[in-house]
């Protein structure tokens, strides 16, 4: 059994039994970032984001869901790509079709559900204090529903795509619906400071949706990482500069990676590319954590 077998074996046998309530955590002295698996995009065509596939080097797109455990609270970032309710865990992976609204279809794999990492860290969705999601794709608001108890940090631009009586492309307004009654900061500036102490931060990043955004989060021993959403999906992209012809705005892509780029420099950070398969494999997945 590889080490990420057994990883997820591990997170799904950690989970408490039945009838059983976990205990919360108590709240830590510093900032903890949580990894979690939340499934796998197959047989991804890397024409879509302006590449061959040698260039791609895998057809494969991980799907990652982070928690951030911070000493005045919690924010869940990205809420993975099939909401727990459609599927039942077996304990071996599992192959679903998706057909999405418009008649775009996708594969994906699924190991562990959501909700039940977050049960195995003694976390319910009520514990949670702050949701944020990158952008309004299926890939990244599934179990949104979930956290409709939180306090929703979004963009403006964002949030009307979401609602407006044109559903966006690629998305699946049924799973992030009730957050439409969740209690709401609508963000208007270009960085907004979580909680209050620069260790937790959001940063405007539009053009793949209107409302994008990226998370930069300072951890005392791993140092800043800024998680970044669909700035990048693969990172020949980086190199490359390739831009997805389906962005809502290909210009403004470029000019919000070029923002972000000089940010990740000026903070000394790492910058995480979530869909990146063979980067996301060699992260740390809960219950272990960075910090």
């Amino acid at each position: 059994m590889g080490p990420l077998k057994s990883a997820f074996l591990a997170a799904a046998l950690a989970v408490p039994a039945l009838g059983q309530a976990p205990t919360r955590p108590a709240p830590p002295s510093s900032v903890r970032l949580y990894v979690f698996d939340c499934g796998t995009i197959e047989n991804v065509d890397p024409t879509r984001f302006g590449l061959t596939k040698e260039q791609a080097v895998v057809t494969r797109m991980s799907v990652a869901c982070f928690l951030v455990v911070h000493p005045k609270g919690t924010l869940v970032w990205d809420t993975g790509v099939l909401p727990d309710t459609a599927w039942t865990p077996t304990g071996q992976p599992q192959f679903h079709h998706l057909v999405l609204p418009g008649g775009v279809q996708r594969d994906v794999t699924l190991r562990v559900p959501f909700l039940p990492q977050l049960a195995a860290l003694g976390y319910s969705p009520a514990d949670i204090t702050y949701l944020a999601l990158s952008h309004d794709h299926y890939d990244h608001t599934a179990n949104a529903y979930a956290f409709a108890g939180a306090t929703w940090l979004v963009r403006r631009a964002e949030r009307d795509a979401m609602f407006s009586s044109v559903r966006p492309p690629f998305t699946r307004p049924a799973d992030y619906a009730a957050l439409r009654t969740a209690k709401t900061v609508i963000i208007s500036s270009d960085e907004y400071d979580v909680f209050g102490d620069g260790t937790v931060v959001l940063k405007s990043a539009p053009g793949h949706t209107p409302g994008h955004q990226v998370l930069y989060v300072r951890l005392a021993h791993s140092g800043g990482i800024v998680l970044a959403g669909d700035l990048y999906h693969f990172p020949a992209q980086r190199v490359l500069g390739t831009v997805p012809g389906f962005d809502f705005d290909t210009a403004q892509t470029r000019a919000s990676r070029a923002v972000i780029e000089a940010y990740v420099r000026k903070m000394k950070a790492q910058l995480w590319i979530q869909h990146d398969f063979v980067g996301n494999a060699a992260l740390r997945k809960a219950p272990a954590y960075y910090e």
